[in-house]
């Protein structure tokens, strides 16, 4: 194998894309345990909207440098240590979207997993070590979570006063069930990788030394040999779907998203499964057509 091509530099970050399309995405503040700062935020955000929608990156594994995967919010920060504007009173009926409150009130974790949710690849959390606040928030966001042996997952926002943040009120109950949700949110305590896994929040749990090996592993099998479009399609539907009020609104978007990918990868798919060879698979996510 090659060795990984790195891409811009970032000073919270690293990135770095192999052969078969595999980035992974380090969270790079060893020192700091990787704790989460506004600059963290910004390129967090930066990566899932501009390097991850490269037709080239075919999925994403997400860890940390060092012995944690992020340790939480850098409370070290001085003023309002989440970034927000404190002169603002912001209410329900202004738009969170627009200025002052698109900078100055919208929580910057929530801005990080809204651009995690949207990238249309498979996108795998290797929770290497401590993963607390919104260190564990942000994988809520992600597809699969794997677990280290040492990791440790905290949802510990009642021990500051604050409410769980980055949209994890929509993900974690998706993920765990509403009760076991409350359950992690109202005790705030720090949960051992097993916990987690008897808890659903995490796939596996693997020696520290596996765990990257099996993130890696998982990514490859979920697309080499995979239609790309196919894929963005899929994780679309699924997100969305789980959650509307009938299977007729889930059978529209099936439809629509049946149709086209029938005309494109799906025709090479048919054809390769019949002549018993390799599908040679052209599409690319960033063409997956609008089916919502």
């Amino acid at each position: 194998m090659s060795d990984p091509i790195t891409v811009p530099t970032y000073t919270t970050l690293t990135w770095t894309v192999d052969e078969d399309g595999i980035a992974t995405l380090l969270l790079n503040r060893p020192d700091a345990l990787n704790a989460f700062n506004v600059t963290m935020a910004r390129e967090l955000e930066q990566v899932f909207l501009t390097e991850a929608l490269d037709d080239a990156v075919k999925a994403v594994v997400v860890t940390g440098a060092g012995r944690a995967f992020c340790a939480g919010m850098d409370l070290s920060a001085g003023g309002n240590v989440f970034g927000l504007d404190e002169s603002l009173s912001p209410t329900p009926a202004d738009d969170l979207f627009e200025p002052p409150y698109q900078d100055g009130v919208r929580d910057t974790g929530g801005k990080v997993t809204l651009a995690i949710h949207a990238c249309p690849k498979p996108v795998i959390a290797a929770i290497n070590g401590p993963a607390v606040g919104i260190g564990a928030t942000m994988t809520c966001a992600m597809d699969i979570r794997l677990a280290s042996s040492k990791a440790k997952i905290g949802f510990v926002f009642g021990r500051l006063g604050i409410v769980p943040e980055a949209a994890s009120t929509w993900f974690l109950p998706r993920i765990v069930g509403v009760q076991q949700a409350l359950e992690w949110i109202y005790a705030a305590d720090i949960l051992d990788a097993e916990a987690a896994l008897a808890g659903r929040l995490v796939r596996s749990v693997h020696q520290p030394d596996d765990l990257l090996p099996a993130a890696y592993d998982l990514a490859r099998s979920f697309v080499v040999g995979r239609s790309p479009v196919a894929l963005a399609l899929a994780k679309r539907l699924v997100y969305r779907n789980s959650s509307v009020p009938h299977p007729r609104d889930a059978h529209e978007a099936d439809s629509l998203a049946m149709f086209h990918s029938s005309m494109g990868d799906g025709k090479e798919g048919v054809a390769a499964f019949l002549e018993k060879r390799a599908p040679k698979f052209t599409g690319k996510a960033s063409e997956a057509p609008d089916i919502f």
